[in-house]
């Protein structure tokens, strides 16, 4: 019986840049690391590739004036409400000057006392003490009178000052309003771009149903302006910034990149090895209450063999229920034989109660994102092994 269970590695690659042979880096860099480190390869391994690099081998840039141009055609008023946007230097700051360099003004409602992902916008026991709750519409005068001293803890900035310096310096008018009812931006401007993520659809059709002409954040650069980049299917979701006038857009072409990395592997070992890419890993700091959910899914691309959700038994509802007599070394057989036993599909059944009932894609990207993160690590690549052993494949 092997002693270890799943293990991932970080593989360290040449740093990427736009055009880069992105299939041929991921296979010669894990093919190094094997005999680096001295593993082999085995079926059912898992290769992750962080968005980050498809979307920059594949060279897919938007620029400030890219995000401009194509909002001036979609709102040519110049008057606009931006939506619950993210409170976010790295994925929003830059969408929000394009937004700004195109508009003449901006009503900018956000949702309190953070957003969709968790970015704090004030302090939650002053508004537990205040005159208002969760239901209140709260002017900018109203939230600076009672909120506008909280900086956030780890950033150091009061997200409210930083985006109105930022609009402000593209020669843009902006007012701010804070509520939890994104109904309550038609008692401004009939125009409206909504910024959320995962409830980008429901909240557009919320606002059309009252007869706003409303576009998504996933609805603006699904074509290029001027032969820039784009993205069809999430639009400027899943953006990053690249530098003060560009952003790096979420990868279009993933499933071409996981299809041919899984090729090579397959016939240079034989086995075969699933690949995805992944972005934010779905999980949250309990300290920051930041949620690393800021992309619009977890796995843009994957192979076929990666589809589904886990079905586990819980080991210690078997063990103290049904084998709740037994230990040992009968303790292990009888589960063993019991996973062996278990049915195809136990979703909904006890058994399965206590394991996590997530999309496999969003489970494994996690484990990714927590190995690799963006800073120094050099690690784009992770390699996963033993993700889907169990006792009984031992």
């Amino acid at each position: 019986m092997r002693c270890v269970g799943t293990v991932v590695r970080g593989i360290r690659t040449p740093i990427i840049k736009k055009d880069d042979d992105l299939a041929s880096i991921v296979v010669d860099s894990l093919m190094a690391a094997k005999e680096s480190e001295g593993f082999e390869f085995r079926d059912k391994d898992i290769v992750a590739i962080t968005e980050a690099v498809v979307g920059i081998s594949e060279g897919n840039y938007v620029t400030v004036d890219d995000v401009a141009k194509d909002l001036e055609k979609k709102f040519p008023s110049k008057n606009i409400g931006v939506v619950n946007p993210i409170l976010s230097r790295n994925r929003f700051s830059i969408i929000l000057k394009g937004i700004a360099r195109g508009m003449d003004k901006i009503t900018l409602l956000s949702s309190f006392p953070s957003d969709e992902v968790g970015n704090g916008i004030m302090d939650e026991n002053i508004l537990d003490k205040s005159e208002y709750d969760l239901a209140s519409v709260i002017s900018e005068e109203e939230y600076r009178k009672t909120f506008g001293s909280w900086i956030h803890p780890f950033t150091g900035i009061n997200m409210v000052d930083f985006y109105r310096d930022l609009i402000e310096s593209e020669d843009c008018e902006v007012e701010f309003v804070f509520s939890n009812d994104i109904r309550t931006i038609l008692d401004y401007t009939n125009d409206v771009l909504t910024c959320d993520i995962h409830t980008r659809e429901k909240s557009t059709a919320l606002l059309k149903g009252e007869g706003a002409n409303v576009y998504g954040l996933y609805q603006v650069l699904t074509e290029p302006v001027d032969g820039s980049g784009c993205n069809p299917d999430y639009g400027l979701l899943g953006s990053n910034k690249a530098t003060e006038e560009k952003l790096k857009l979420f990868p279009k072409t993933g499933q071409a990149v996981v299809e041919e990395v899984q090729r090579r592997l397959i016939e240079l070992t034989g086995k075969q090895i699933e690949v995805m890419v992944y972005g934010d890993g779905a999980f949250k700091d309990p300290v920051g209450k930041i949620w690393e959910l800021a992309d619009p899914v977890v796995s843009p691309a994957h192979t076929s063999g990666l589809v589904g959700y886990p079905n586990e038994i819980k080991l210690k509802y078997v063990s103290d229920n049904k084998f709740a007599d037994l230990k040992g070394d009968e303790l292990k057989e009888a589960i063993v034989d019991e996973i062996r036993k278990k049915a195809e599909n136990l979703m909904g059944q006890m058994i399965t109660e206590g394991t996590t009932p997530r999309v496999l894609t969003d489970l494994i990207g996690s484990l990714c994102d927590l190995t690799s993160g963006s800073g120094d690590k050099g690690t784009p690549v992770v390699f996963i092994q033993g993700y889907f052993d169990n006792l009984a494949s031992d």
